[in-house]
């Protein structure tokens, strides 16, 4: 950088004579001369070297920043990076050089000396990559590392790691002392081993607890190590800190695991020993009680001394295996009785020592528990007969041995007639010593190879066996029947007495499965019942399939309104007079899948029985009132559509909402809906059910009496309810004109309706004579087949399109 650039001579070319590459370069960087010297240095012929052909060695940034000094000014210095192939050996060669130059206005040219300093930016290169690698390695080993001068101590180098350790960088934490890096505190409990390496200049090794910047608390290693110059002086020291927090922690974790261990075994309940190769090397004192002995004579034993014969060879396999597991097995105590235990093994070890750990767990308690247990689990707590569960087990077995010697079994299903009267009338405890009772003596009857067992509540189930003949099933039945109505003391001075109903099926006529028997046995004892109680009945085929029949039905029922099985037909309602629709009845078939069109009768006893009412009623009311709004909007006919009521359906508490839903529903007027009830519903609590029909007044519903007549109403309870009709029912209309009584009802009923100015109409109307009697006698209405028979919803839009038109 300091060379002086040498004097130009007359002749360019005595510049081939310097040991320095001399270019000659004008303002825009062009080379008039490149010197033999630095065509050697570039491995490049002297005339590629001219004009512009130099420039290409040069690196673009290099290369702008010479032009832009060759441009202005008259001395430069600068450090050039060149590159080029040599011309005669190919070689890539890349030369750092330091570039001098001065103006020569004279000659109008730069004269340039380029000093070669390749070697030293090299050097300076490879320092810089060891030094990164160094630094590299340094923070990426699992310790802290530093070192300090050994004058003044001050930190010359760290890690990251270490830096961080103390809250530092690795460039804020050169030159501080030792003293600012890990503190007063620390440096004074380390001082006598840092006096061991500055003193003696001896490598010391040492452990301490070391709190992080963090505050989190860790056990390292430290090792200092002395630095010596060549002379033998100490120049520096090297730290080497080692976290064994994992190590100390886990020596911790044995010890107090030790500790743990042996306060579990004074303060367990359970015996607990230790043994190595089969023999006893510790035991708790539960152990020594449970087996008679003292913990001296156990130590040193054989553990498969103490171990019951037969379950010798099954412990040996478990402790020769090595396995951890948990199985019982049988010991032998002192006085050589046997005690079920439970072995819970485990390995462990002790130090280096390996060891088997077993808890012995005396099963005793447990056993007589469980077996305790199993009895309740089969037995029937009150009467001590099997229950349910032991007598299907029972059964089970009985009908595969009975199947395979071809021998028959009867099995009699005994119910109690009236059982419930007596716990309502006499009390719970009553009835258990009546069901205790009846249990000893069905069993004073039967004889010991018979099955006997409470079912459940006061149903009692006796299974005979040794292929029994009808006429010894049917006496044994009888013994039963008089056994059992027997009266017996309840309270002092007064009796009671039942009666039982016994079904009887046989196998293997009457079933081969369990439950296919007591299902049939079941069902002639509900058939001994229906023949008035107190008698015996046997399984009848055709019993079975009736109730088998209406199940299936029940059951199709209930999936009827989710499948969309159900249909409304409409029946027309005219004036007597002159014959004009004034009405129609919504009446619900039930769509079958197999069995076809069903009326009413067929399924909705059924729908009452499963409380599935409410929702096809709900249905009904939607439905009838969209086809209302469909002849209304049509231009069809704008009369009410009257939908029957069921009793649950009108009692329940949301009735007048949700009618009021379905009006909302399909937009339809109150009044061209008509709701009928039966007497019987108007009967029932006189100020609610006032209450809820004038909410459906309210609504501008009509309100008409179903089957007028049949009831037990009176003309005092209708007149204060809001009543718009009154349907005379078909028993009264089926006999007219002819039959006098009929004729009567007929007229009365009529008469009184007009009285209290309610509309009144006659079903079932089948015959023209009929039809004529009921206009005679001023009928306001008329229903049935003498005008049409009930009609789904397009059938009745054709009829009466057709009256509208005729």
């Amino acid at each position: 950088m300091g060379a002086v650039v040498p004097r130009l001579t007359e002749d360019p070319c005595s510049w081939d004579d310097l040991p320095s590459a001399v270019l000659l370069l004008a303002r825009d960087g062009r080379a008039s001369h490149a010197n033999a010297a630095f065509c050697r240095l570039m491995g490049l012929g002297a005339e590629a070297a001219r004009g512009a052909g130099w420039q290409q060695l040069l690196t673009d940034p290099d290369r702008a920043t010479l032009l832009g000094a060759l441009a202005q000014g008259e001395h430069l210095s600068l450090p050039l990076h060149l590159c080029s192939p040599g011309e005669h050996d190919g070689i890539q060669r890349e030369v750092w050089v330091d570039c001098v130059a001065q103006w020569r206005p004279s000659r109008g040219c730069w004269v340039c000396v380029l000093h070669d300093v390749s070697a030293t930016r090299q050097a300076e290169r490879v320092a810089s990559v060891q030094a990164e690698q160094l630094r590299l390695l340094a923070d990426s080993v699992p310790a802290l590392i530093a070192c300090y001068d050994a004058r003044e101590q001050r930190c010359l180098f760290a890690n990251r790691p270490y830096a961080l350790t103390f809250g530092r960088d690795e460039q804020s934490i050169l030159g501080l002392p030792i003293a600012e890096v890990i503190g007063e505190a620390a440096l004074r409990r380390i001082r006598p081993q840092l006096d061991t390496v500055l003193v003696e200049q001896r490598a010391v090794a040492y452990e301490r607890q070391l709190v992080r910047a963090d505050g989190r608390t860790q056990w390292v290693e430290v090792h200092l190590l002395p630095q010596l110059a060549t002379d033998g002086r100490l120049i520096a020291f090297f730290v080497l800190i080692s976290d064994i927090s994992r190590h100390r922690l886990a020596e911790q974790a044995v010890r107090e695991s030790e500790e743990r261990l042996g306060k579990f075994m004074q303060a367990s309940a359970e015996g607990i020993v230790f043994h190595k190769g089969g023999v006893i090397t510790d035991a708790n004192a539960p152990i020594g009680m449970l087996v008679g002995y003292g913990l001296d004579e156990l130590m040193g034993r054989r553990t498969l001394d103490f171990v019951a014969p037969d379950q010798v060879s099954k412990v040996a396999a478990v402790m020769s295996s090595g396995q951890e597991t948990t199985y019982e097995s049988a010991l032998i105590d002192k006085s050589g009785r046997r005690i079920p235990v439970e072995f819970i093994v485990r390995t462990m070890m002790r130090g280096d020592e390996r060891l088997r750990m077993t808890i012995v767990r005396d099963l005793r308690d447990r056993h007589a528990a469980q077996a305790h247990i199993h009895h309740l689990a089969h037995h029937d707590a009150l009467t001590g007969l099997p229950n349910r569960l032991a007598f299907m087990a029972e059964i089970d077995q009985l009908m595969a041995r009975a199947a395979a010697s071809r021998e028959a079994l009867a099995l009699l299903f005994i119910d109690l007639d009236h059982f419930k009267r007596v716990n309502d009338s006499l009390g719970h405890l009553a009835g258990d010593e009546l069901l205790k009772t009846v249990a000893q003596r069905i069993g004073a009857v039967l004889r010991a190879s018979d099955v006997v067992a409470r079912f459940g509540g006061d149903e009692f189930m006796v299974l005979i066996g040794g292929g029994p003949r009808l006429e010894d099933v049917a006496d044994v039945a009888r013994k039963l029947l008089a056994a059992i109505e027997v009266p017996l003391d309840a309270e002092v001075g007064r009796s009671i007495s039942v009666t039982p109903s016994i079904g009887i099926a046989m196998f293997p006529g009457d079933g081969i499965t369990p439950a296919e028997l007591i299902k049939h046995a079941d069902t002639a004892m509900y058939r001994a019942k229906a023949r008035g109680r107190a008698t015996y009945q046997f399984f009848d085929p055709t019993l079975a399939s009736n109730a088998y029949a209406a199940l299936v039905l029940e059951g199709e029922l209930a999936q009827a309104l989710e499948r969309g099985e159900f249909v409304l037909h409409f029946q027309p309602q005219v004036r007597a007079g002159d014959g004009v629709l004034v009405g129609a009845e919504a009446l619900i078939r039930w769509q079958h899948p197999e069995r076809g069109l069903l009326l009413p009768d067929q399924f909705i006893p059924l729908a009452e029985q499963q409380r599935l009412m409410l929702p096809i009623g709900t249905w009904v009311l939607h439905e009838a009132a969209r086809a209302a709004r469909r002849w209304h909007d049509d231009g069809l006919c704008a009369v009410p559509v009257a939908v029957n009521l069921s009793a649950v359906q009108f009692q329940a508490p949301d009735f007048v909402s949700t009618v009021a839903q379905a009006l909302a529903g399909a937009g339809l007027p109150g009044r061209l809906l008509e709701l009928e009830l039966t007497e019987r519903m108007l009967m029932d609590e006189l100020p609610e059910v006032s209450g809820r029909l004038a909410q459906l007044k309210a609504l501008g519903i009509r309100l008409s009496v179903d089957d007028f007549g049949t009831g037990y109403s009176s003309l005092g309870h209708l007149k204060s309810l809001p009543i718009d009709k009154m349907k005379i029912d078909r028993s009264f209309v089926v006999d007219l004109p002819e039959a006098r009584g009929s004729v009567a009802i007929a007229r009365a009923i009529i008469q009184m309706a007009r009285s209290l100015g309610i509309t009144v109409i006659a079903e079932g109307v089948e015959t023209e004579a009929q039809r004529a009697f009921l206009a005679r006698e001023q009928c306001d209405e008329l229903q049935g087949e003498a005008i049409s028979p009930s009609l789904s919803l397009q059938a009745f839009e054709a009829w009466a399109g057709r009256e509208a038109s005729g």
